[in-house]
Protein backbone atom coordinates (compact mmCIF):
# COMPACT_ATOMS: atom_id res chain seq x y z
CA UNK A 1 0.00 0.00 0.00
CA UNK A 2 1.01 3.66 -0.61
CA UNK A 3 0.37 6.74 0.86
CA UNK A 4 1.15 10.06 0.26
CA UNK A 5 0.43 13.72 1.12
CA UNK A 6 -2.83 15.74 -0.33
CA UNK A 7 -2.18 19.76 -0.34
CA UNK A 8 -5.48 22.14 -1.43
CA UNK A 9 -4.11 21.73 -4.95
CA UNK A 10 -1.69 19.80 -7.56
CA UNK A 11 1.27 22.60 -7.14
CA UNK A 12 0.96 21.86 -3.27
CA UNK A 13 0.55 18.25 -3.12
CA UNK A 14 3.74 17.80 -5.35
CA UNK A 15 5.33 20.46 -3.01
CA UNK A 16 4.11 18.13 0.04
CA UNK A 17 6.02 15.29 -1.28
CA UNK A 18 9.07 15.95 -3.34
CA UNK A 19 12.13 14.68 -1.41
CA UNK A 20 15.21 17.35 -1.17
CA UNK A 21 18.63 15.76 -1.56
CA UNK A 22 19.63 16.08 2.26
CA UNK A 23 16.52 14.08 3.03
CA UNK A 24 17.93 11.41 0.22
CA UNK A 25 21.30 11.04 1.65
CA UNK A 26 19.05 10.25 4.86
CA UNK A 27 17.92 7.09 3.21
CA UNK A 28 20.92 4.74 3.07
CA UNK A 29 18.86 2.25 0.87
CA UNK A 30 19.35 4.44 -1.99
CA UNK A 31 22.97 4.41 -2.66
CA UNK A 32 22.92 6.20 -6.03
CA UNK A 33 20.74 9.03 -4.45
CA UNK A 34 18.71 10.75 -7.02
CA UNK A 35 19.66 9.08 -10.12
CA UNK A 36 19.14 9.40 -13.35
CA UNK A 37 16.08 9.27 -15.61
CA UNK A 38 16.02 5.98 -17.92
CA UNK A 39 15.71 8.27 -21.20
CA UNK A 40 18.85 10.04 -20.41
CA UNK A 41 20.91 6.65 -20.03
CA UNK A 42 19.24 3.88 -21.58
CA UNK A 43 20.78 0.60 -20.14
CA UNK A 44 22.03 -2.12 -22.44
CA UNK A 45 21.25 -4.97 -20.63
CA UNK A 46 19.54 -6.28 -17.35
CA UNK A 47 23.20 -6.05 -15.88
CA UNK A 48 25.13 -3.34 -17.40
CA UNK A 49 26.53 -0.49 -15.43
CA UNK A 50 23.45 1.50 -16.18
CA UNK A 51 20.84 -0.97 -14.51
CA UNK A 52 22.69 -1.13 -11.81
CA UNK A 53 22.86 2.65 -11.21
CA UNK A 54 18.99 2.40 -11.54
CA UNK A 55 18.87 -0.02 -8.91
CA UNK A 56 20.46 2.19 -6.68
CA UNK A 57 18.76 5.33 -7.38
CA UNK A 58 15.59 6.74 -6.74
CA UNK A 59 14.90 7.57 -10.13
CA UNK A 60 15.60 4.38 -11.60
CA UNK A 61 12.85 2.93 -8.80
CA UNK A 62 10.16 5.13 -9.35
CA UNK A 63 10.70 4.73 -13.29
CA UNK A 64 11.32 0.72 -12.94
CA UNK A 65 12.29 -0.46 -16.64
CA UNK A 66 11.09 -4.13 -15.35
CA UNK A 67 10.52 -5.31 -19.02
CA UNK A 68 12.80 -5.33 -21.96
CA UNK A 69 10.59 -5.29 -25.60
CA UNK A 70 12.75 -5.67 -28.92
CA UNK A 71 10.89 -5.15 -32.26
CA UNK A 72 11.65 -6.53 -35.42
CA UNK A 73 10.69 -7.52 -38.51
CA UNK A 74 9.54 -11.04 -37.44
CA UNK A 75 7.90 -9.81 -34.50
CA UNK A 76 8.40 -8.80 -30.67
CA UNK A 77 10.71 -10.09 -28.74
CA UNK A 78 10.07 -10.06 -24.95
CA UNK A 79 12.05 -10.45 -22.21
CA UNK A 80 13.06 -9.43 -18.09
CA UNK A 81 14.22 -5.94 -17.61
CA UNK A 82 15.92 -4.78 -14.71
CA UNK A 83 14.99 -6.57 -11.59
CA UNK A 84 14.38 -4.43 -8.05
CA UNK A 85 15.52 -6.01 -4.80
CA UNK A 86 12.59 -5.78 -2.85
CA UNK A 87 11.35 -4.82 1.45
CA UNK A 88 13.29 -8.07 2.33
CA UNK A 89 16.29 -6.55 0.88
CA UNK A 90 16.34 -3.92 2.85
CA UNK A 91 14.66 -1.59 -0.30
CA UNK A 92 11.27 -0.09 -0.75
CA UNK A 93 9.42 2.90 -2.19
CA UNK A 94 9.16 6.43 -0.19
CA UNK A 95 5.47 6.04 -0.01
CA UNK A 96 5.37 2.05 0.98
CA UNK A 97 5.10 1.61 5.16
CA UNK A 98 7.91 -1.09 6.40
CA UNK A 99 8.65 -1.91 9.85
CA UNK A 100 12.98 -2.96 9.59
CA UNK A 101 12.96 -3.46 13.75
CA UNK A 102 12.32 -7.08 13.54
CA UNK A 103 14.12 -10.14 12.76
CA UNK A 104 12.44 -10.34 9.19
CA UNK A 105 10.62 -7.36 7.66
CA UNK A 106 7.08 -6.17 7.72
CA UNK A 107 4.93 -4.01 4.82
CA UNK A 108 1.67 -3.13 4.86
CA UNK A 109 -0.32 -4.65 1.94
CA UNK A 110 -3.40 -4.11 0.90
CA UNK A 111 -6.52 -5.57 1.87
CA UNK A 112 -9.96 -4.70 -0.31
CA UNK A 113 -11.27 -6.02 2.79
CA UNK A 114 -10.11 -3.64 4.52
CA UNK A 115 -9.87 0.04 4.02
CA UNK A 116 -6.60 2.01 3.97
CA UNK A 117 -7.93 4.78 6.41
CA UNK A 118 -8.08 2.13 9.08
CA UNK A 119 -3.76 1.73 8.58
CA UNK A 120 -4.18 5.35 9.87
CA UNK A 121 -2.08 4.56 13.22
CA UNK A 122 0.51 1.82 12.00
CA UNK A 123 0.93 4.96 8.52
CA UNK A 124 1.95 7.88 11.66
CA UNK A 125 3.06 5.12 14.24
CA UNK A 126 6.68 7.32 13.95
CA UNK A 127 4.88 9.95 15.64
CA UNK A 128 5.29 8.24 18.33
CA UNK A 129 8.24 6.37 17.78
CA UNK A 130 11.37 6.14 20.59
CA UNK A 131 13.60 4.14 18.60
CA UNK A 132 13.23 2.05 16.00
CA UNK A 133 9.98 0.10 16.20
CA UNK A 134 7.13 0.39 14.20
CA UNK A 135 6.35 1.43 10.71
CA UNK A 136 7.83 3.93 8.72
CA UNK A 137 6.47 5.74 5.92
CA UNK A 138 9.42 7.59 4.45
CA UNK A 139 7.09 10.16 1.93
CA UNK A 140 5.07 10.82 4.96
CA UNK A 141 7.80 11.17 7.92
CA UNK A 142 9.67 13.87 5.51
CA UNK A 143 6.42 15.68 4.16
CA UNK A 144 4.40 16.15 7.26
CA UNK A 145 7.22 18.35 9.03
CA UNK A 146 7.70 20.38 6.20
CA UNK A 147 3.64 20.75 5.73
CA UNK A 148 2.95 21.50 9.42
CA UNK A 149 4.05 24.88 9.52
CA UNK A 150 2.80 25.84 6.25
CA UNK A 151 -0.29 23.96 5.50
CA UNK A 152 -3.57 24.52 7.71
CA UNK A 153 -4.96 21.11 6.59
CA UNK A 154 -3.88 18.79 4.84
CA UNK A 155 -4.55 14.88 3.80
CA UNK A 156 -3.19 11.81 3.69
CA UNK A 157 -4.02 9.80 0.73
CA UNK A 158 -3.49 5.75 0.87
CA UNK A 159 -4.30 3.29 -1.82
CA UNK A 160 -3.54 0.40 -4.25
CA UNK A 161 -4.24 -2.68 -5.81
CA UNK A 162 -3.77 -6.18 -4.70
CA UNK A 163 -2.86 -8.74 -7.38
CA UNK A 164 -2.25 -12.73 -7.62
CA UNK A 165 1.16 -13.95 -8.54
CA UNK A 166 1.79 -16.98 -10.78
CA UNK A 167 5.37 -17.90 -11.97
CA UNK A 168 6.25 -14.52 -11.67
CA UNK A 169 3.57 -12.72 -13.67
CA UNK A 170 1.07 -11.09 -11.83
CA UNK A 171 -2.56 -10.10 -12.59
CA UNK A 172 -6.10 -9.42 -11.14
CA UNK A 173 -8.36 -12.11 -10.18
CA UNK A 174 -10.78 -13.41 -7.81
CA UNK A 175 -10.59 -11.21 -4.60
CA UNK A 176 -7.78 -9.12 -5.87
CA UNK A 177 -8.95 -4.94 -5.73
CA UNK A 178 -8.05 -1.51 -5.97
CA UNK A 179 -8.51 0.08 -2.83
CA UNK A 180 -8.06 3.85 -1.47
CA UNK A 181 -9.04 6.49 0.93
CA UNK A 182 -9.09 9.92 1.93
CA UNK A 183 -7.95 11.49 5.44
CA UNK A 184 -7.68 14.87 6.51
CA UNK A 185 -5.44 16.44 9.54
CA UNK A 186 -5.55 19.54 10.48
CA UNK A 187 -2.52 20.81 10.85
CA UNK A 188 -3.14 23.26 14.25
CA UNK A 189 -4.17 19.88 16.44
CA UNK A 190 -1.52 17.20 14.68
CA UNK A 191 0.37 16.12 17.37
CA UNK A 192 1.62 13.36 19.52
CA UNK A 193 -1.12 13.68 22.17
CA UNK A 194 -3.81 13.65 19.37
CA UNK A 195 -1.97 10.98 17.65
CA UNK A 196 -1.97 9.10 21.41
CA UNK A 197 -6.06 9.40 21.85
CA UNK A 198 -6.64 8.62 17.87
CA UNK A 199 -4.66 4.87 18.88
CA UNK A 200 -6.90 4.54 21.80
CA UNK A 201 -9.95 5.03 19.93
CA UNK A 202 -8.89 3.10 16.82
CA UNK A 203 -7.81 0.00 19.51
CA UNK A 204 -11.40 0.51 20.95
CA UNK A 205 -12.33 0.35 17.53
CA UNK A 206 -10.79 -3.09 16.76
CA UNK A 207 -11.92 -4.58 20.03
CA UNK A 208 -15.88 -3.40 18.48
CA UNK A 209 -15.11 -5.19 15.70
CA UNK A 210 -14.41 -8.19 17.62
CA UNK A 211 -17.30 -8.21 19.48
CA UNK A 212 -19.73 -7.88 16.31
CA UNK A 213 -17.83 -11.00 15.18
CA UNK A 214 -18.07 -13.16 17.79
CA UNK A 215 -21.71 -12.61 19.12
CA UNK A 216 -22.96 -12.99 15.42
CA UNK A 217 -21.05 -16.38 15.00
CA UNK A 218 -22.60 -17.16 18.53
CA UNK A 219 -26.52 -15.90 17.85
CA UNK A 220 -26.32 -18.42 14.53
CA UNK A 221 -24.46 -21.29 17.40
CA UNK A 222 -27.14 -20.87 19.52
CA UNK A 223 -29.45 -22.22 17.07
CA UNK A 224 -27.37 -25.03 16.15
CA UNK A 225 -25.83 -23.00 12.96
CA UNK A 226 -22.33 -22.38 12.07
CA UNK A 227 -22.02 -19.45 10.32
CA UNK A 228 -18.55 -17.81 10.21
CA UNK A 229 -19.16 -16.08 6.66
CA UNK A 230 -22.40 -14.11 7.96
CA UNK A 231 -20.11 -13.54 11.07
CA UNK A 232 -17.00 -11.85 8.91
CA UNK A 233 -20.05 -9.69 6.89
CA UNK A 234 -21.40 -8.50 10.20
CA UNK A 235 -18.05 -7.27 11.14
CA UNK A 236 -17.12 -5.79 7.34
CA UNK A 237 -20.30 -3.67 7.80
CA UNK A 238 -19.76 -2.25 11.18
CA UNK A 239 -16.45 -1.15 9.69
CA UNK A 240 -18.45 0.57 6.59
CA UNK A 241 -20.66 2.16 8.99
CA UNK A 242 -17.60 3.34 11.13
CA UNK A 243 -16.01 4.84 8.14
CA UNK A 244 -19.36 7.81 7.96
CA UNK A 245 -18.04 9.14 11.01
CA UNK A 246 -14.03 8.56 10.96
CA UNK A 247 -13.00 12.02 10.13
CA UNK A 248 -15.10 13.61 12.60
CA UNK A 249 -13.20 10.83 14.96
CA UNK A 250 -9.96 12.61 13.74
CA UNK A 251 -10.90 15.82 13.53
CA UNK A 252 -11.59 15.89 17.51
CA UNK A 253 -9.02 13.52 19.01
CA UNK A 254 -7.51 16.56 20.57
CA UNK A 255 -10.14 16.85 22.70
CA UNK A 256 -10.74 13.24 24.61
CA UNK A 257 -13.69 14.22 26.13
CA UNK A 258 -15.33 14.91 22.71
CA UNK A 259 -13.36 11.63 21.21
CA UNK A 260 -15.08 9.81 23.84
CA UNK A 261 -18.52 10.84 23.10
CA UNK A 262 -18.32 10.05 19.84
CA UNK A 263 -18.10 6.27 21.34
CA UNK A 264 -22.12 6.35 21.67
CA UNK A 265 -22.36 6.68 17.46
CA UNK A 266 -19.96 3.89 16.94
CA UNK A 267 -21.59 1.98 19.70
CA UNK A 268 -25.06 2.36 17.55
CA UNK A 269 -22.92 1.11 15.09
CA UNK A 270 -21.98 -2.05 16.62
CA UNK A 271 -25.78 -3.22 16.77
CA UNK A 272 -26.87 -2.15 13.86
CA UNK A 273 -24.48 -5.05 12.57
CA UNK A 274 -25.68 -7.44 14.81
CA UNK A 275 -29.15 -6.37 14.19
CA UNK A 276 -28.59 -6.72 10.44
CA UNK A 277 -27.51 -9.63 10.52
CA UNK A 278 -29.28 -11.56 12.93
CA UNK A 279 -33.05 -11.51 12.47
CA UNK A 280 -35.54 -12.18 15.23
CA UNK A 281 -38.74 -12.92 13.74
CA UNK A 282 -39.27 -15.93 15.10
CA UNK A 283 -39.54 -17.28 19.04
CA UNK A 284 -36.03 -19.68 18.55
CA UNK A 285 -34.51 -16.36 16.79
CA UNK A 286 -35.75 -13.95 19.72
CA UNK A 287 -34.28 -15.85 22.19
CA UNK A 288 -30.42 -16.29 20.18
CA UNK A 289 -30.91 -12.33 19.42
CA UNK A 290 -31.18 -11.68 23.43
CA UNK A 291 -28.99 -14.15 24.62
CA UNK A 292 -26.13 -13.18 22.21
CA UNK A 293 -26.61 -9.21 22.13
CA UNK A 294 -23.87 -6.79 22.44
CA UNK A 295 -23.00 -6.05 25.82
CA UNK A 296 -20.76 -3.06 25.36
CA UNK A 297 -21.15 -1.34 28.66
CA UNK A 298 -17.38 -1.06 29.19
CA UNK A 299 -16.59 0.70 26.03
CA UNK A 300 -19.40 3.32 26.86
CA UNK A 301 -18.68 4.06 30.89
CA UNK A 302 -15.85 6.37 29.98
CA UNK A 303 -18.42 7.99 27.30
CA UNK A 304 -21.31 8.25 29.63
CA UNK A 305 -18.88 9.62 32.18
CA UNK A 306 -17.77 12.32 29.98
CA UNK A 307 -21.83 13.25 29.53
CA UNK A 308 -22.07 13.88 33.02
CA UNK A 309 -19.00 16.00 34.09
CA UNK A 310 -20.33 18.92 35.26
CA UNK A 311 -19.35 22.12 32.35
Amino acid sequence: MHSFLIGQSVAETLWLNLLTLEQLQQLRMYSGGLGTAPWEATPEGEACATAKSLQASLMGRLLPLSRFCLLAEAGLHYSEGIAHPGYKEGMVDPSVSVDFSGKDPKAIWVDPEKRPWRFLTALLSFLAQTGSQGFDCHQLKFGLPRARPMVETLGIWSGGLRVSSNAGEQFVSGYDDFVESVVMLPSQIFGEFWFANLQLEMTELEQLSKIVYSATLNYFKSQKMEDKAQAALAGNLFWQLCERRFQELVNVCDDPDQAKALRKNFAGFAWQAYDRFCAKDTARQLDAWAKNRLNLGKYLKDQAKTEEAPA
